[in-house]
């Protein structure tokens, strides 16, 4: 991603985007997940070739008032690890800035490869994500 493309995407982000932590399944611990909602496919499509992601389909519950709509979702940790790399410089809205530099400063260091905890650092996972939550 060029750097002009990267400014682009975070501007989307910013309008458009979310930053969060998000679960891929029941019971396991959050993960970070960026996501951008839109009507027009062909700018996800655009940003899922810089980014990586699935774009889906949302529900229209009612076509005749309202246009159908897309989200593309970054769940995987090296893509998201990498889009936010490039975009917080970017970033405009302090709370999707300050969410990305948590998950860029914190994220690997309460987050075990083999997904095995100890007390102390399952603590600190919990603390990471409430901490988060709160920014």
């Amino acid at each position: 991603m060029k750097e002009w493309e990267a400014s682009y995407v975070a501007g989307i982000i910013d309008g458009e985007g979310s930053i969060s932590l998000t679960r891929m399944h029941k019971g396991e611990f959050r993960r970070p997940c960026i996501s951008i909602s839109s009507t027009d496919k062909e700018l996800l499509i655009y940003i899922k070739r810089l980014t990586g992601g699935v774009i889906n389909n949302k529900k229209n519950y009612n076509p005749e008032r309202h246009k159908n709509s897309y989200t593309l979702t970054i769940k995987k940790k090296e893509n998201v690890f990498e889009v936010l790399e490039k975009i917080h410089p970017y970033l405009r809205i302090n709370k999707k800035r300050a969410r990305a530099l948590w998950i860029l400063r914190y994220y690997e260091n309460v987050s075990p490869r083999n997904g095995k905890y100890s007390s102390t650092l399952l603590k600190q996972k919990l603390q990471f994500e409430e901490d988060f939550f709160r920014l």
